[in-house]
């Protein structure tokens, strides 16, 4: 299999991983994590599906790239439209899938949902950013935003977090009254996922790159030869 093959399994497997997580979040009901928050809100306040929402949203972060930078790179957006395409897809099909159970009404039952979709949204971050291809537009505009207001990118990544989660509480206020996506399941994710991740990382990244890079590794040796 080659490399780049490899890596774009990787890839989808960690996005339609993430969009899992996010969907059994939803089924849960407390709140979802600061990166769906707006989307979700946004699905509430106006009844369109879940992966509409996200493909909304998504072209609102790109909107905002491009005013923070001054510059549009039409390529770069082109791909991250493409990623956000898919992306919405995979959110409306694990929503319907996750749907088809009944939601859960126990409040421990929706706990233990909750930390359930902490792990499959961690595995699906290990997954895609470990396939090292272009990140969708709310990590490029964490980016962005570290980049020009001079930010580490952890604090950029708070800020995106907090503002993200407060105009998802806004839209939510305003349209139907109550704060909808954001509840206690959105500060517990956005503590809990970088936990989960950090010893993760380290310890199952290594042998996803010696999966990816195989080929590449034993076809030097050969060359030596």
């Amino acid at each position: 299999m080659k490399i780049i093959t490899k890596r774009l399994t990787l890839y989808i497997i960690g996005l339609f991983l993430l969009s899992l997580g996010v969907s059994l979040s939803i089924q849960a009901s407390l709140g979802v994590s600061p990166v769906s928050s707006l989307a979700y809100a946004i699905s509430l306040s106006f009844g369109l599906s879940i992966g509409i929402t996200t493909i909304l949203a998504n072209i609102l972060f790109i909107t905002v790239q491009v005013i923070l930078s001054k510059r549009i790179n039409l390529r770069e957006f082109a791909v991250q439209l493409i990623i956000v395409f898919l992306f919405g897809f995979f959110m409306d099909g694990t929503l319907f899938l996750v749907q088809l159970f009944p939601a859960p009404e126990n409040l421990l039952i929706r706990f233990v949902l909750l930390g359930i979709s902490f792990f499959i949204i961690a595995i699906g971050v290990l997954a895609y950013f470990t396939a090292k291809l272009p990140v969708m537009p709310y990590d490029a505009l964490t980016y962005v935003v570290s980049n020009r207001f001079k930010m580490k990118f952890s604090k950029a990544k708070i800020t995106s977090d907090l503002l993200n989660v407060a105009v998802a509480g806004i839209v939510c206020l305003v349209f139907i009254h109550s704060f909808g996506s954001i509840g206690i399941g959105t500060i517990l994710a956005a503590y809990f996922i970088g936990k989960i991740l950090g010893p993760m990382m380290p310890r199952f990244q290594p042998s996803l790159q010696q999966w990816v890079y195989k080929g590449k590794k034993d076809l030097t040796v050969e060359e030596k030869k």
